[in-house]
């Protein structure tokens, strides 16, 4: 969507690299945000409905250049707070055990947990 209708991850990625060209480095930070949301009936334990919505932001930076094969769309461009790597070149396992939406859903399961 950044780049326009009909454009690619690529496309995306390099367009947002050109227009932070002149960006310095202490002013790339950038964040992963996922905000998620949960709506419970009444029930016998409760007389009112739950809802509940969190957001989590996984903080790092932009990086001047893409670095990384995996994940997907900006992944190649952002390093997470605390690593060198991009979340390209972080392994399946190790980007889902940290990302934003891994956060989010962490946040909402221990809402739930507290319900029940």
């Amino acid at each position: 969507r950044w780049a326009g209708p009909a454009r690619s991850d690529l496309a995306n990625l390099e367009l947002l690299l050109w227009q932070l060209t002149d960006v310095a480095d202490a002013h790339r930070g950038g964040a992963f945000v996922c905000a998620a949301a949960l709506a419970l009936p009444r029930g016998a334990s409760s007389e009112t409905p739950t809802e509940v919505a969190v957001r989590y932001d996984w903080r790092g930076r932009i990086l001047r250049a893409p670095r990384g094969e995996g994940g997907f769309g900006y992944d190649p461009i952002f390093a997470p707070d605390g690593e060198e790597r991009s979340a390209g070149e972080l392994s399946a396992a190790e980007k889902d055990a940290i990302s934003h939406r891994r956060g989010a859903f962490t946040l909402l399961a221990e809402h739930l947990r507290a319900r029940l």
